[in-house]
Parts: structure tokens; C-alpha cells; sequence
């Protein structure tokens, strides 16, 4: 793609606000101004500003740009072909510290960057965190985000990831696994579609594939009284709720209307 910038830009004037702001309105972004905010704000040099222009308009998800996404309070770096934390998801995470503020263990499994994992590392005072993804991309973008909370990820299929010491002793059990029913993964938008893993979209026939097997294991891993909980789509919630009964956890539902966001919690007995 031809790039709307000089390409030796080196002069502060070089790449005037008003023309990343254009550029950005003109492929289409919606927020333009306050994305053109964000990228003059870290961007480091003129060429680097231009260099993430160009690829915000090639359409790469803003936070693949900046290199990082603001989660739950935090910075989590993110990078491409890692699944980009969604802010509906901070529900996911107030549910889990409502439930248990004081949990000593912690997992985030289907972690990509890691960002649930280290948003619990931070509120929770030393708890013991681990993720795992299956994705190598993903588990090094999480160990990065984790490492400064002294958590750790693991590469693997779901619970073949973890130490086998965590059976029977995780308090809280974050998944929050690629739920898109496979014959709707075309109709995301391109952001997604495009420049994020499959592997973190695609959830099967009714999207639920990774989320009843997630359940099924769960209370192999649960300490007594520990929790799972998941996201999911409204149109899941019923399948979601029977997938954990079914497993044996008490299951219920949150929900947040102004998030849209539809959380499954089990807790084993």
C-alpha cells in the first residue's frame, strides 16, 4: 500500500497531527482523532509514526499497532498474531475478584497475551498465577505480561499446559476460549478476521467445542469450592450453563448489559 507519508520523514513537522488524523479517517476508523492521539503519543521517531500509520491503514487492529492494549488499568503488550484483549472481558475479571478477592491460586487458560491472568496478579496480593494457550506466539506475549507479576505460562493444549502439581488446588479458573460458531468466523469484522489467530475465534459447530471440554476436566483442577468461569455469547448461555452442570459445577450466570458481556460460573462443590 502506498504510504500517505514521506518515507524519511525526520523533522518534527514532518508528519503533521492533522494528516495522521486524515489518513486514519480516510481508511476508515471511526475514532480517528483519538487513535492518531494514541500512535503520536508512542510513536518514538517520525519513520516509526509513519511505519504505524501505514499499518493502521492496512487495517491491522489498533492495539497491534501501539503494541500494547489498556486492560482492567494495565498495559498488556500484545503482538501480532496474538488475540487482542477485549475490554467487555474486564467483566470476566471483576466476577472472578468479586467471588474470591484473597484466591491463592490462579489459572488463565486460552490466555493469549495473558491479560486476565495479569489483571488477577495485580489486585490479588502473591497469588500464585499461571496461563497457558496453545499458540507460541501467545505464551511468549503472556510470559512477558506476567513476568512482572511473577506469574508464568505454559504452551499447550488447555490443561496438558499445566503443572501437574495445580490439580485440585487452582481457586479460580479462567477460560476465556474462542466461542464464534465456525460458519460465522467470515462475518467478524476484518480487524479480527484478518490479523488474529483462528485458533482464538473459532469454537466449533455451536461455538462451545473448547468451552465443554474446558468444563468437563474442570473439577480435576478445582480446589473444593474453587470456580470456572467463562465468557460466552447470549446465545450460548443455555448450552454454556448445561456444559457445566453437566460436569458437575453449580453453574449460574452474570451479565453486563452496558459490557454486553454473558459470564458462565461454575464452582465445584
Amino acid at each position: 500500500m502506498h504510504s500517505p507519508f514521506p518515507p524519511d520523514a525526520v523533522s518534527p513537522d514532518a508528519v503533521p497531527p492533522e494528516a495522521v488524523v486524515s489518513a486514519l479517517r480516510a481508511a476508515g476508523c471511526v475514532f480517528a482523532e483519538d487513535e492518531a492521539e494514541l500512535i503520536l503519543a508512542t510513536a518514538r521517531t517520525d519513520a516509526e509514526l509513519t511505519s504505524m500509520v501505514d499499518r493502521r491503514v492496512a487495517g491491522l487492529p489498533l492495539e497491534q499497532v501501539l503494541g500494547w492494549a489498556e486492560f482492567h488499568g494495565l498495559r498488556i503488550g500484545v503482538a501480532p498474531g496474538v488475540f487482542v484483549p477485549r475490554r467487555r472481558t474486564e467483566f470476566l475479571v471483576d466476577q472472578a475478584l468479586a467471588l474470591a478477592p484473597h484466591a491463592p491460586v490462579v489459572v488463565d487458560l486460552c490466555c493469549g497475551s495473558g491479560a486476565l491472568g495479569a489483571a488477577l496478579a495485580a489486585a490479588l496480593d502473591g497469588a500464585e498465577v499461571h496461563a497457558a494457550d496453545i499458540a507460541p506466539a501467545a505464551v511468549r506475549c503472556a510470559r512477558r505480561n506476567l513476568a512482572p507479576f511473577g506469574g508464568r505460562a505454559h504452551e499447550g493444549d488447555l490443561y496438558d499446559a499445566l503443572p501437574a502439581g495445580l490439580r485440585g488446588r487452582v481457586d479460580v479458573l479462567l477460560a476465556n476460549v474462542p466461542y464464534v460458531p465456525t460458519a460465522e468466523v467470515p462475518l467478524l469484522p476484518a480487524e479480527a478476521r484478518d490479523h488474529e489467530p483462528l485458533v482464538a475465534l473459532d469454537g466449533g459447530a455451536d461455538g462451545l467445542d473448547v468451552l465443554r471440554r474446558v468444563a468437563a476436566e474442570a473439577p480435576a483442577w478445582l480446589a473444593p469450592g474453587g470456580r470456572l468461569l467463562s465468557e460466552t455469547g447470549e446465545r450460548q448461555v443455555t448450552a454454556a450453563l448445561r456444559a457445566f452442570a453437566d460436569a458437575g459445577l453449580t453453574a449460574r450466570l452474570a451479565e453486563s448489559e452496558e459490557l454486553y458481556a454473558h459470564v458462565v460460573i461454575g464452582e465445584r462443590p
